[in-house]
């Protein structure tokens, strides 16, 4: 059974029976398919009985993933092992939350781990589905399968039981190996383990009480590696025996780049692949010292590839190139691959080339092992590490073969299917079928790693509910706060609604808004596509690749041209592959999208389309005006542009209009705070502005930003204690962090220092310990760059000050051309080269607008300045700064600096 929290009811179709499906086998393959079986019925709202029928105690970790070795590592770095093919980081998001926080898409993560992770994805992916998909576990083998009435499937349980399902999925995994049942004196000996992963096998040869002795593994690949670490003791020889002699190839510690497939024409012979692929490697050799590049990039097209072989070509392949293919492409872990070079120098594994001719017991318990190359080993025990068998035989697919229900696959490897569905032998004999993974290895050749069985069970998810798939009906769609259209029902689009209200108004509870309507309709592409939005643009406590994946997968199957255009545009921004011009040509489509204009407009809410200046966004936001016909979120933003222009009084204008019809606009307060610190206006600015952050602010996104404006006006008024107190009651660490503590928090210190209003030591330290050593050194914007040279400056950390110049001039144009220049002046301060500093930020003046963000903002960089003037000892160039600074509005504090300058 599995539990979880309460979930909202997700509305189903009433007129819709429910549809039985049943998943044999609930290892990797079994666990993936029922994953995608949940979300997909879950967002087309479609009952569904899911049935999975398997006898381990766990689902999802079958065979490949229940050894609780920690030494038995993935083959596959941790970022190409998501369950979802459209999601690659999910798995190592997973790792990081479940107390491995260092974990990069880079390494290697332990076998049981990842059981652990399919089990869980299962697990949440059934809670979350509950009220639309019904799950069971049946913990027994299948054993049979027949037709029964009505074109369903009957399938005969151990148990004695018979299931009958509308269809159902053989997620069986690999066949048995067949290696130990062709040797009878081994078979009859009573010490070979055939089946090394059942549980218990390996018990006798662990638990033996007397001195260890020799253990022959008849197998050299992925799972004989495994097998001689567990087994290894002093004292103990394990030997490998294979046709080849080959160990897999290990990964690299630090990969080379990627690299791109050759041209690989899809009617081309062995003999042209070979020479192809042989010239492709010797490339990646010559360009990156490394064959790997170019073997993976072949993993895209070796199903295609291998399709447009004949029989005879495969089966050429298999036996001149097979295990050539199998060394290089399963790979071992780099500390496995360490390991087993340990095991080796130690002599503790030694490989052998040929096969077994012959087994004699001896009697003291032991094994005489013939080899082919005449040699003699004494062993304890054999071990069967063989890997799977090429033909499916157990009970459940030979009751298919014999009906005539399933053929072998090409070379008799596994089973024929068309795309996953199971192909009879004759049409009269087909059943409501699919398979996935191993069965399919004739077919794809490559059909066994998570990769590609992660899109396999996608497929056949939504094959099997294909026939589900109800028409949609023709009718009025509940729309947004604008009156578009929202592809959802009624209740999850007033929660969409009251999510879109909130980004608008800059009020919190958006998330948690949005979060509601995907919760009611989980099929609700803009939902999901809001939600990766604010993960993304305003740091939201958002899986933003999953719900960028949800967007993704819901707007394919429900949504109109509007509402995918919209995930394309976050899609794209997310990923950082224009998505400016994305959101821009869908606002000259869509101009009405108000959560469009939100995001290009430069607020405090949204980063806005890189590049787009003042005037040009002013521009976006005029020509918009007639799909909101006065609109008072729209008048709010013309209100900040208005008075970013300068245009101070039509902004105050406006700003008073838009608070008229809606006094929580966020925007609107934030245009009118800017009107009154340019004109001037302190006290009344400070008293109204601290009056609306005490009431109708108090549920404002950015609060903090809003108090970093009335701790403004009282630097401005001169005021210390009152800047002391509103830093300590609203700004200081704990109250605020992250970038907010970078951008308000730190800069108000380092201008209540520079004026003489902070007595004693900065308190720059909890700043910086409360921002992401990324975001402080390495910044992405050359906005955050600025206020992170402040904060340093501020702290006068010099080496990290030196190390973000380091970065700026690698980095966007902006930042090389503006922020590094200035790291240099900050740091000339900090040295007390006055003179330096004054003349590098005086310099950088002009330039400063295009860092981006407010006057307000920017204005950081001259009070420096004018402390850098002061103390170079050149007061008529800072009196001459102090005259424009009072001229463009009037400040107490600018006077009293006025006043203390000598004459």
């Amino acid at each position: 059974m599995f539990f979880g929290r309460s979930l909202p009811e997700v509305n189903v179709s009433p007129a819709r029976e429910r549809y039985t499906v049943a998943v044999v086998g609930a290892g990797a393959a079994g666990a993936l398919t029922a994953v995608q079986l949940c979300e997909t019925a879950l967002r087309r709202r479609t009952p569904l009985d899911l049935v999975l029928v398997d006898p381990a105690p766990e689902a999802g970790r079958g065979t490949a993933y229940a050894t609780p070795d920690p030494r038995h590592r993935l083959n596959v770095p941790a970022g190409n092992m998501s369950c979802y093919p459209d999601d690659p980081g999910h798995f190592t998001r997973w790792l990081c939350r479940h107390g491995e926080p260092g974990v990069t898409g880079t390494d290697f993560a332990t076998r049981y781990r990842y059981g652990a992770y399919l089990a869980d994805t299962l697990a949440q992916a059934i809670v979350r589905a509950r009220g639309v998909v019904a799950v069971r576990r049946l913990r027994t083998r299948a054993e049979g399968c027949s037709g029964a009435p009505g074109g369903r499937v009957g399938i005969r349980l151990a148990d004695g039981g018979l299931l009958t399902a509308d269809s159902a999925v053989l997620a069986t995994g690999p066949a048995a190996p067949t290696a130990g049942r062709t040797l009878p004196a081994l078979r009859d000996s009573g010490r070979i383990v055939a089946r090394p992963w059942a549980p218990g096998a390996l018990d006798p040869i662990l638990t033996d009480p007397s001195e260890p002795s020799d253990v022959l593994l008849v197998g050299t690949g992925l799972t004989a590696v495994d097998l001689a670490l567990t087994l290894d003791r002093p004292g103990r020889t394990v030997h490998a025996l294979s046709r080849s002699g080959l160990l897999p190839q290990p990964h690299t510690l630090t990969p080379a780049g990627p690299m791109a497939a050759p041209r690989l024409p899809a009617d081309a012979s062995l003999g042209r692949l070979r020479r192809t692929v042989y010239r492709h490697v010797s490339r990646a050799l010559r360009t990156h010292g490394d064959w790997r590049p170019a073997l993976d990039s072949l993993r895209p097209h070796t199903a295609r590839l291998w399709r447009s072989l004949t029989p005879e070509e495969r089966a050429d392949f298999l036996a001149h190139e097979g295990a050539l293919w199998n060394t290089h492409r399963h790979r071992m872990a780099p500390a496995t691959a360490e390991s087993v070079h340990r095991a080796r120098t130690a002599r503790r594994l030694t490989l052998h080339t040929g096969t077994v001719t012959g087994a004699e017991p001896q009697q003291d318990g032991t094994l005489l092992v013939g080899l082919s190359d005449g040699r003699a080993l004494k062993v304890g025990w054999v071990v069967d590490c063989t890997g799977p068998g090429r033909t499916v035989d157990d009970p459940l697919w030979a009751s298919l073969f014999e009906a005539g229900a399933a053929v072998p696959g090409p070379l008799g490897m596994g089973v024929a299917t068309d795309d996953g569905r199971v192909l009879p032998a004759r049409r009269e004999a087909a059943l409501p079928l699919f398979t996935l993974g191993a069965p399919r290895r004739g077919e794809l050749w490559e059909t066994t790693a998570i990769p590609e069985i992660r899109v396999q069970a996608a497929a056949v998810a939504a094959d099997v509910l294909a026939p589900l798939t109800a028409p949609r009906r023709a009718g009025r769609r509940p729309v947004d706060g604008h009156g578009l259209a929202l592809s959802t029902h009624a209740e999850a689009a007033a929660a969409y609604r009251r999510g879109l209200d909130r980004v608008l108004k800059v009020r919190a509870g958006a998330e948690e808004a949005f979060g509601r309507a995907v919760a009611l309709d989980p099929g609700f592409a803009l939902g999901h596509a809001a939600l990766a939005l604010l993960g993304h643009e305003c740091g939201g406590a958002v899986d933003v690749p999953r719900a960028l994946a949800d967007a993704q997968r819901s707007a394919r199957e429900r949504a109109d041209e509007r509402e995918r255009s919209f995930v394309d545009v976050v899609t794209r921004r997310v990923h950082g592959d224009g998505g400016d011009a994305a959101l821009m040509r869908h606002l000259e489509t869509h101009p009405g999208d108000a959560l469009a204009l939100a995001t290009a407009v430069p607020t405090i809410a949204f980063s806005g389309v890189d590049d787009l200046d003042d005037d040009y966004a002013l521009r976006l936001v005029e020509r918009t005006s007639p799909a909101y016909d006065g609109h008072w979120f729209h008048t709010s933003l013309l209100a900040f542009l208005r008075q970013g222009d300068g245009r101070l009084h039509e902004a105050g204008e406006l700003a008073h209009r838009a608070l008229a019809v809606e006094p929580a606009s966020g925007h609107a307060v934030h245009a009118l705070t800017h009107v009154y610190y340019e004109t001037g206006v302190h006290a009344a600015g400070r008293d109204w502005l601290d009056q609306w952050v005490s009431g109708r602010g108090r549920g404002a996104v950015h609060r903090a930003h809003f108090s970093w404006h009335i701790a403004l006006h009282e630097l401005a008024l001169d005021d210390p204690a009152a800047v002391r107190r509103r830093w300590q009651n609203q700004l200081s660490p704990g109250r605020v962090s992250g970038v907010r503590a970078l951008v308000d928090s730190g800069s108000l210190l380092w201008r209540a220092r520079l004026s003489d209003s902070w007595e004693g030591e900065l308190p720059t330290d909890g700043v910086l310990e409360s921002v992401e050593r990324e975001l402080l050194e390495r910044p992405a914007t050359a906005f955050t760059a600025l206020h992170g040279a402040v904060a340093l400056t501020a702290a006068g950390d010099l080496p990290a000050l030196r190390r973000l110049r380091d970065h700026a001039a690698g980095a966007d144009e902006v930042q090389r051309e503006v922020v590094a220049p200035l790291c240099d002046a900050f740091a000339a301060l900090v040295e007390e080269r006055f003179g330096e500093a004054a003349s590098g930020l005086d310099a950088l003046l002009p330039m400063l607008r295009r860092v981006g963000g407010s006057a307000a903002q920017r204005e950081v960089v001259e009070e420096t300045l004018l402390y850098a003037l002061v103390a170079a000892g050149r007061c008529d160039a800072a009196q001459r700064l102090l005259t424009a600074r009072l001229d463009r509005k009037d400040a107490p504090r600018d006077r009293r600096m006025m006043a203390a300058l000598p004459d």
